[in-house]
């Protein structure tokens, strides 16, 4: 996903030579330059990018008065660029992802650069999960309630189920880690375990593997189907109370009205 990005400058000359050092990073996609701070506010509120590189010294609107001037809509991430040491704790007390020094170092800027994709993944990623529990709120509304009380209880209890299974299968002992498991489908005493990229057989009955594996993650979503929660990419609701759990390999497993109440198990 492209980190759509604002350069603001009253220097020509110092946005053009950053657009250069910009330029090998692929992921990176310039939508406007600005040369003031009220024409960086008004583009900011147009394009609402991703990030914005942010020089502080500008003749009447500087850098924090942009930053003052975005407070009643949602805030992109910003990299201070300025010719002067002197800003630097403001800066950061700004919440600024960074502070770089002119001229720009390559090697300084990719530092940055990876700063700023952690924090758009961390910050895409609160989104996601916000957004994922509007939708099992609306799928399962009566279990919220009782997840969030029980996701209280911490991890301690975690320790006592399998993290490996043995699998005895063609002739050949298989080590899975449980984590890499999408999902365990029963046929009679027999168990198909799923992961992204194999399908092993186990001779045990669905209620002895259960047994075996923590609850938290491993949830029964048909009467003859096990889904790994941590393996759910997407929810899609379905006719009848019903929904489909699309999985990270891109499998898609249908949840039965029965145990419709698992998908709200996923708000971690």
């Amino acid at each position: 996903m492209p980190i759509r990005t604002i350069l603001v400058d009253d220097e020509p000359l110092a946005i053009e030579g950053l657009k250069l050092r910009l330029e090998p990073f692929d992921d990176i996609e310039v939508v406007d330059t600005c040369s003031n701070g009220r024409e960086a506010i008004r583009s900011i509120k147009t394009h609402k990018p991703d990030l914005v590189f942010l020089d502080i010294q500008m003749p009447g609107f500087d850098g924090f008065s942009v930053i003052q001037g975005l407070m009643e809509v949602e805030p992109p991430l910003v990299v201070f660029v300025t010719a002067y040491q002197d800003h630097a704790l403001r800066a950061f007390e700004a919440d600024a992802v960074d502070y770089l020094m002119k001229p720009v170092e390559e090697a300084r800027l990719a530092d940055t650069l990876e700063r700023v994709r952690q924090r758009l993944a961390e910050k895409r990623g609160a989104e996601e999960a916000s957004q994922l529990k509007e939708v099992l709120a609306e799928v399962a509304p009566e279990a919220m309630e009782e997840h969030e009380a029980s996701a209280e209880g911490g991890d301690h209890a975690a320790s006592r189920y399998e993290k490996m299974i043995n699998i005895k299968d063609r002739g050949q002992i298989f080590r899975v880690d449980v984590d890499t498991i999408e999902q365990v489908e029963a046929a009679g005493d027999y168990m198909c375990i799923k992961t992204a990229d194999n399908t092993l057989i186990l001779r045990e009955t669905m209620k002895d593997l259960e047994k075996r594996l923590d609850p938290r993650r491993f949830q029964r979503v048909h009467r003859s189907t096990i889904v790994n929660l941590d393996q759910v990419r997407q929810v899609k609701p379905h006719t009848n109370g019903e929904c489909f759990l699309v999985l990270g390999s891109g499998q898609q497993v249908k949840v039965s009205r029965s145990y419709r109440d698992v998908v709200a198990r996923f708000v971690h």
